[in-house]
């Protein structure tokens, strides 16, 4: 039998805690107690109570004052992630759950991060930790909550800010060439000699018409952007002029005495440096021009399914787009919500326009050589458009079949134009999925195809 003294105690593992905080504002942070520490302080305490478990509170601090916790571009925090990465940590302890993430998405990868390297989270006031299933359900849903509240608070700013500015008055935002700020008043005040600039902008571009050569004469004169000094002091020196610069200047209503929100403009509580009729002549040469530069373009760049093609999945268009390299053209057609929230948000993306558009063909012209299959087509066309009461030329099924077939074997000899104009007549719409396209058939535009057809056929050689 083991005498008493002859066994040892394990020795415990010790818990490298390190205490995270967070602070949204700035204020009072230089005081000799602040947030922060009452945070750390609060944590200190919970992690001395587990000292029996082997716990110890790690030195470095990870304190975050003046950033907001719904974005992961924290300093304090990303080197917290840092020594997680590089085992340096063992558990992660904040005072509460919104302190580390008041974003559900955030959150959910940090603490991805933190279980992949095998370290807990714990928060002080909620007293819970991921250890548990329980846990982590409680934490789910307080975070749920904090995300809500943040969205009420977003929502809150929103409205005020739209309601000042139906007042007209001046919210705040980047520094406009033209004008200076009345912070104390909170209103646009004209700065003289930054109007004149502005002024001759307008009038320089009524008379050229053209952005690029006017921003070649401001740099050439000497010209630069609004410069200006922060709140912090810190100068941020004008730029060189170039074409967005001028297209941002001509397109900004303040310089009418207007302020706009959301497509809305009203009148602003600021002086306006830019007559109406100035403005006005501006303004159409810019939608001259921007006219003819889209009709450029279209011609440049070719588009068969311009207008009928859709990605299914995200039930919105596809639009067409290109892009060079080594001199050589490639296009495509583009997911509008793929380009507007990211590729990652559409499994369709984009589509490479040759290779599309040679299916819809191959489909298209299958139907033509197929008199069974152009039949049932057809039938189902003229059903639907009679459901929708679209008129329709009165063919009977063989009129359909025989006009139609008669066009597969010239489709290679006709010219671009006209093969898209076939395509455009007589295809409604492209469902594109992953892996496949879907063609939606025109009653109306077989029917008016035919009768072009027969036309041909009828007259005499």
């Amino acid at each position: 039998m083991r005498r008493a003294d002859d066994i040892q105690a394990t020795p415990l593992r010790k818990v490298r805690c390190a205490i995270y905080t967070r602070k949204s504002t700035e204020e009072n942070l230089d005081s000799e107690f602040n947030s922060l520490d009452a945070q750390r302080e609060a944590a200190e305490a919970y992690i001395a109570s587990q000292r029996h478990e082997g716990w110890i509170a790690l030195p470095d601090r990870y304190d975050d004052g003046g950033f907001s916790g719904g974005t992961m571009e924290r300093p304090a925090l990303q080197r917290l992630l840092d020594d997680v990465q590089a085992g340096c940590v063992d558990c992660v302890v904040v005072y509460k759950v919104d302190r580390l993430s008041r974003s559900l998405l955030d959150f959910t990868r940090i603490i991805e991060t933190f279980e992949r390297h095998g370290v807990s989270f714990v928060s002080v006031t909620q007293q819970f930790s991921t250890t548990s299933s329980m846990g982590r359900l409680t934490l789910n849903m307080l975070l749920s909550f904090a995300q809500f509240e943040r969205e009420v608070t977003a929502e809150r700013i929103r409205d005020k800010v739209a309601a000042t500015k139906r007042k007209g008055k001046y919210c705040g935002g980047p520094p406009v060439l033209g004008y200076s700020v009345d912070r104390e008043r909170k209103r646009l005040v004209v700065n003289p000699q930054e109007a004149e600039l502005v002024r001759h902008v307008f009038e320089r571009f009524v008379q050229a018409g053209s952005t690029t050569e006017l921003a070649k004469e401001l740099n050439a004169e000497g010209h630069r952007t609004k410069s200006w000094t922060t709140k912090s002091g810190q100068t941020r020196p004008g730029a060189s002029w170039n074409k967005d610069h001028i297209y941002h200047l001509l397109n900004n209503p303040l310089y009418i005495g207007e302020v706009s929100h959301k497509g809305n403009r009203y009148p602003g509580e600021h002086e306006a440096i830019v007559s109406r009729d100035l403005w006005d002549k501006a303004h159409a040469i810019l939608d001259t021009n921007y006219r003819a530069r889209a009709v450029r373009t279209r011609a440049r760049t070719p588009a068969l399914l311009r207008g009928i093609i859709r990605c299914a999945h995200c039930g919105c268009a596809m639009g067409p787009t290109f892009s060079k390299r080594r001199g050589k053209l490639y296009r495509y057609y583009l997911c509008v919500r793929a380009s507007k929230n990211g590729y990652d948000s559409c499994p369709t993306r984009t589509l490479s326009a040759r290779e599309i558009e040679g299916v819809v063909i191959g489909q298209l012209r299958a139907i033509l050589r197929t008199p069974e299959l152009l039949a049932q087509t057809y039938r189902e066309a003229k059903a639907l458009a009679e459901e929708q009461a679209t008129q329709y030329e009165p063919f009977t099924e063989r009129d359909v079949v025989d006009a139609l077939c008669s066009l597969d074997p010239i489709w290679d000899n006709l010219f671009p134009e006209e093969q898209e104009r076939i395509v455009q007549l007589l295809v409604k719409q492209v469902d594109v999925y992953p892996g496949r396209a879907e063609l939606r058939i025109r009653a109306e535009g077989l029917a008016s195809l035919v009768a072009e057809l027969r036309e041909e056929q009828e007259v005499p050689a």
